[in-house]
This record gives C-alpha cells, structure tokens and sequence, in this order.
C-alpha cells in the first residue's frame, strides 16, 4: 500500500481507505475479518459515522486491538445543534473505544440552511471547535456532495480535510469535482475522495444486495479499475471504499493487480469515457 499526506494534517494517509458504513449489521466475527485483513493489506485510515446504523458498535471491538497503528475519522449527524453534535460525539468516542479522533467532520451538507446551521452560533462547528481545543479531536472537516456547498465551506472555514465524490461519471457529465480539489488545494486541505466505484442510481429502485444507495460497478471488472484509476489519479490524497465489504475487496484486487500504481493512461481515459453512454447515468441527487 502506498500513503499519501493528508493535506495540512500531516496525516500519511493509504491511498485506499476503509468506509465503516460496510460493516453495519455484520457479525461482529466477520467484523474483525474484514477489520484485520484491511489493516493487513496496508488501510489505515477508517471512516465512520452516527449515521451508518450500527456500524460504530461494530467496528469499535474490532479495530480496537489496532486502533494505535491507524487513523479514525467521525462525523456528524446532518442538521445538528452544537448540544446535539457533543452528545454523540462522546457516545462514538465510548462506542468507537477511544480517547480522539484524528478528524471530525461536519457531515452531507446539503443546502444554505443546514450550512448556515452549521456554520452559525450554536452550530455544529462550534462543538467540534471546542472539542479540538480539548483534544478530542486533532483535525476538522467536512463532507459535501455538492460543489456549490463544498466551495462555500471551502470559503466560510479553516477546515483541515474536505470529502468529497471525485468520480468519473460525476466528473465528466456534470464537471463536479475540478473546482472542489483546486480551491481545497490553494488553502492545503487534504482531499478524500468518495464514490470512485459508484456507476449510478439504481435504476429500478432497488438496491439488490449491495449496502449502497447507487449501484456499485461489481458487475464489469474494467470499468472498475479505470474508475478506480480515475479517481486515484486526480489530486486526492485517498479514497474511501463504498459501503460493501465485496467493493472493498474489488479495490484492493484491483489495486493489488496493479502493482499499486494506479495512474491513468490518456487511452485509458479516453477508454472509460466511452463507458459514459452505455454504463453512466444520474448519480445524484441522494434518493431519499
């Protein structure tokens, strides 16, 4: 596995990184698979959140007996009050078997009133600032999956880390993402990447047996490796895997079958654009 710094943290971060949402409702035995092969192959920065069901109460047991060796991330619930953001804060710190976490980050900020919510007196960032000064958290951020809002923040704040969806359909038919990583780079942010696997909504509705809200590309193995090329090409610093354990271990072969490098070729490229037409489609918004 190779790292990459983090932005203005400091972090050496993998390039691929463990999306927590995956292990909601699994076994807490599987967990700890899943867990110890991902440190084993290199991961060491793990994302998760309030949001994601259970998946704190799961992934807390088994990254325990690594938690000294990786990095953890948490977030917020979309919508919170400073109160609100401390409660659950020092419920995930006791779920998640921790004194800090390395990075907290104001979570899917969707419209002008929840940014404003957030940014305001009473917000959500207020809470994480305090938190910051007290040690329990070393780095702020926030996720967005829009560049109107991503920009803003970008603008309002000096946050350490923005998160957000650096893919290829998202890229090429909607121009998202170009704007995020160069404003995010002029202040030294650090940029994690979501969604490089995503292909597009589901389209009937159905979300099959995968734990995601798009449909996952588990079906065309090199539309998988140049998405995942795409998106570890681009000036990120990792990319978080999507909500299924199945799509982390795609990343990882495909990673592995790569030789680690993932740079794409100008006729790969031109390659995965031509998937737009038969295998692209909307993304977003989130259906609710």
């Amino acid at each position: 596995m190779k790292f990459r710094k983090l932005g203005k943290t400091g972090l050496n971060v993998s390039e691929i990184s463990f999306g927590g949402i995956m292990l909601m409702d699994t076994p807490q035995k599987e967990a700890k698979r899943i867990v110890e092969t991902a440190v084993k192959k290199g991961i060491n920065f793990f994302d998760v959140g309030p949001t994601y069901g259970n998946a704190q109460n799961i992934l807390g047991p088994a990254l325990k007996p690594f938690r000294d060796k990786v990095y953890l991330a948490n977030k917020t619930e979309p919508g919170q009050t400073k109160d609100q953001v401390r409660r659950d804060m020092e419920e995930s710190l006791k779920l998640l078997d921790t004194d800090y976490f390395d990075l907290y980050q104001l979570h899917e900020v969707t419209d002008e009133d929840a940014l404003n919510s957030a940014l305001g007196e009473g917000g959500a960032l207020e809470a994480i600032i305090e938190a910051e000064e007290e040690g329990l958290v070393k780095n702020i951020g926030f996720s967005a999956h829009k560049e109107w809002a991503a920009l803003k923040l970008i603008k309002s704040y000096d946050f350490d880390t923005v998160m957000f969806p650096i893919n290829w359909n998202y890229w090429f038919n909607y121009n998202q993402g170009p704007e995020v990583i160069k404003k995010a780079r002029e202040k030294e942010m650090g940029i994690i990447a979501i969604k490089a696997l995503a292909q597009r909504q589901w389209q009937d509705g159905r979300q099959n047996n995968y734990n995601t809200w798009y449909k996952p590309i588990y079906d065309n193995d090199r539309l998988a490796e140049l998405a995942l090329k795409f998106t570890l090409s681009q000036d990120v610093d990792t990319a978080v895997s999507p909500g299924d354990n199945r799509m982390l271990d795609l990343a990882l072969d495909i990673y592995e079958e790569n030789d680690e490098d993932l740079k794409i070729s100008e006729a790969e490229l031109e390659e995965l654009k031509g998937f737009l037409e038969s295998h692209g489609g909307k993304l977003y918004p989130i259906p609710k």
